[in-house]
């Protein structure tokens, strides 16, 4: 056996310091540290060593995110926020962790992007699997079942002004006649499929998981008039940022609504105009600004009016084309979940939940006005409150679509219908609470304040 060589003075050998062993949690945040270090000039950092539980809540309501909480970083980043998010997500891959970018609170007046900012790590990436397309293709058919009976339930309606007899024989056995009704069908379905599908080929662009539509039937007579309660898509990952937020949730009312114009003129073109029967029971199809203008254009006068109005019955297209507009317009109300929500979330951050209750408000009084109104104030009541969150809160939108952002909101204007379906007497056609210049002075001012906020933040 050899002696070591000695290396003090005395010639004793030196005592050697074992170092403790490296765990895995310190090899992890040592890590983190090194990834997030390269994006940001790091002032503080904390990180969270217990378990996540079975019933811990989401890191921040509104990511849908049942991950655990792993480290916060904070200080100021040393590039562009959009650029280094990409960049750390890239490295997080490979830990199969994520980042969620936000500023700082501020309880000053310090300007959004000059705030320091935080980055928390969190474990697991949302990588969905892909589910099957059948459910969508059997709910189509049931829609298109649904909307079919109404679309020809419109056509005997038209029979029966001229050949009542036939009318009534032919609705003895409607299935073998619900070929009368493809326009409406075809029309509408067209609009909502713009709608959705603006929505899908939005998200696919920025490579975001998200399933086909799903389309809601409504076949049972009485309780529809438009023989469906719409669709929806389902995206099954958090969005990166607001500028993905925004693409995602204008495409699908901006889409739907390039259709929903010429299918609505085209309709009006075919639609007659004519008086009803004194004290006849009338349903009134309620008057956006753009709808008016429609009828204005194609008509030549505004309507209702001296007791004559468009029978927008008369037409399916025209039938389908208010339906698309309607829609549009449910879809842009800019609260929570909706496209309009997605547009004002991503325009103003959060400051959009400051107008949850003045719009709650709103939709109280309207209810007022048509009994269509009293589902949608108890759904906002329930889920006016959720907000889709982005991960990266930092990147602001650029100025293209601070623009449009605000062209869509204005959209929202032109589409609302303040009183959609309600049913007066003949006699009081004019009186009908139909017209939104009715209710315009009360939307203007809100429209007002979101553009100061922007403007102002």
């Amino acid at each position: 056996m050899l002696n070591e060589i000695a290396s003090s003075r005395e010639d004793r050998p030196v005592v050697r310091v074992i170092q403790a062993p490296i765990s895995k949690a310190e090899l992890l945040q040592n890590e983190l540290r090194q990834q997030v270090a390269t994006v940001m000039d790091i002032q503080h950092e904390s990180f969270t060593e217990a378990a996540p539980q079975v019933d811990e809540q989401p890191v921040e309501p509104g990511l849908g995110l049942q991950s655990h909480l792993v480290a916060t970083f904070e200080g100021r980043l040393l590039e562009d926020a959009e650029s280094a998010y990409e960049i750390l997500d890239q490295q997080l891959a490979t830990l199969n962790h994520m980042a969620v970018m936000r500023p700082t609170q501020q309880a000053d007046n310090t300007p959004f992007l000059d705030r320091p900012h935080s980055i928390h790590i969190i474990t697991g990436r949302v990588n969905p699997k892909p589910r099957p397309w059948w459910p969508n293709l059997l709910l189509f058919i049931a829609t298109l079942f649904s909307v079919l009976l109404v679309g020809t339930q419109l056509a005997l309606e038209s029979i029966h002004a001229t050949d009542p007899l036939l009318a009534n024989r032919l609705a003895q056995q409607i299935i073998p006649e619900l070929w009368r009704g493809l326009p409406y069908a075809v029309g509408l379905l067209l609009i909502l499929g713009a709608h959705e599908m603006g929505h899908y080929f939005a998200a696919r662009y920025h490579k975001l998981s998200v399933t086909l539509p799903y389309f809601i039937p409504m076949p049972i007579p009485g309780l529809s008039m438009l023989g469906t309660m719409g669709a929806f898509i389902q995206l099954r990952q958090p969005m990166r940022n607001r500028k993905v937020l925004f693409d995602v949730g204008a495409a699908g009312p901006l889409a739907g609504l390039l259709f929903a114009v010429p299918i609505l003129l085209i309709g009006l073109s075919q639609a007659t105009v004519s008086a009803t029967p004194p004290g006849a029971l009338y349903v009134f199809e309620g008057d956006s600004l753009l709808y008016a203008l429609a009828k204005i254009a194609i008509k030549g006068q505004y309507l209702p009016s001296g007791g004559y109005d468009v029978m927008i019955n008369s037409s399916q297209l025209a039938w389908a084309g208010w339906t698309g507009l309607l829609v549009t317009a449910l879809n842009l109300m800019p609260i929570g979940q909706l496209d309009g929500g997605h547009v004002m979330y991503a325009l103003l951050g959060e400051r959009a939940r400051r107008f949850y209750y003045p719009l709650l408000i709103v939709m109280g009084l309207l209810a007022l006005l048509s009994n269509f109104w009293l589902f949608w104030v108890v759904l906002l009541l329930f889920f006016g409150r959720i907000y889709a969150t982005p991960l990266d809160m930092i990147t602001p939108l650029d100025k293209r679509r601070q623009i449009l952002a605000v062209i869509t909101l204005i959209i929202f204007v032109l589409v609302f219908v303040p009183a959609p379906l309600t049913e007066h007497i003949a006699e009081n056609i004019q009186q009908a609470p139909r017209n939104s210049a009715q209710i315009l002075p009360m939307l203007m001012p809100g429209i007002a304040l979101v553009i100061s906020r922007w403007r102002r933040g």
